[in-house]
């Protein structure tokens, strides 16, 4: 069975973008991109690869799926990317955006939890929730894994880790690693 791991920058007071979708307040180091290209390059958008240093080609290693709501996948749209995420199989969650012709994306104005639960009982690699906050409140009961790259910044206010959704859902840490920029990426495992 495959696993829904929510791997998603956040800033020290719970923010995932600042209130107009901005993530570019997050430092960044080499040390931690380099790990990132490693270690998960399929997060790396189709369209940004070879400026990142990652082939084109470089296999899936953990996820071959993504789920992202309007707001995650805005950003490669409006930079001409009508889909960021071409090597992996792409869903993102709207009731506004009009389909799109694109074999590896989907519109999807359904029940996310009912996709979700269809997409973990077929064959393949985990599944990457992306964003946003909305989308990962609606899906935290379908949550197995957390992977919190957690930047030393106070955002203020902006689009919270999760939101519309309160669930008490106990998590343990299983792993952390720390980078010269001061970030940690922390993996919690669903208690």
């Amino acid at each position: 069975m495959r696993n829904l791991v929510y791997y998603v920058a956040v800033s020290l007071d719970g923010f995932i973008a600042g209130p107009h979708g901005e993530f570019d307040f997050y430092p960044m180091c080499d040390d931690m991109s380099s790990w990132i290209d490693e270690r998960y390059p399929e997060t790396v958008p189709t369209h940004l690869r070879e400026n990142a240093g990652v082939p084109i080609d470089t296999p899936n290693r953990t996820w071959d799926t993504v789920l992202m709501g309007r707001g995650a996948y805005e950003p490669g749209l409006a930079a001409g990317a009508a889909s960021p995420y071409h090597h992996l199989k792409q869903y993102v969650f709207s009731r506004t955006l009009a389909p799109v012709d694109e074999p590896q994306l989907e519109i999807v104005d359904t029940d996310p939890v009912e996709l979700v639960r269809k997409l973990k009982a077929q064959e393949g690699l985990d599944i990457w929730l992306c964003g946003g906050g909305n989308l990962a409140g609606q899906l935290v009961g379908e949550i197995d894994r957390l992977i919190f790259k957690s930047y030393p910044v106070l955002a203020g206010d902006g689009i919270p880790a999760l939101s519309g959704n309160f669930a008490p859902t106990q998590f343990t840490v299983t792993r952390r690693r720390e980078f010269s920029n001061g970030a940690q990426v922390t993996w919690f495992d669903r208690a």
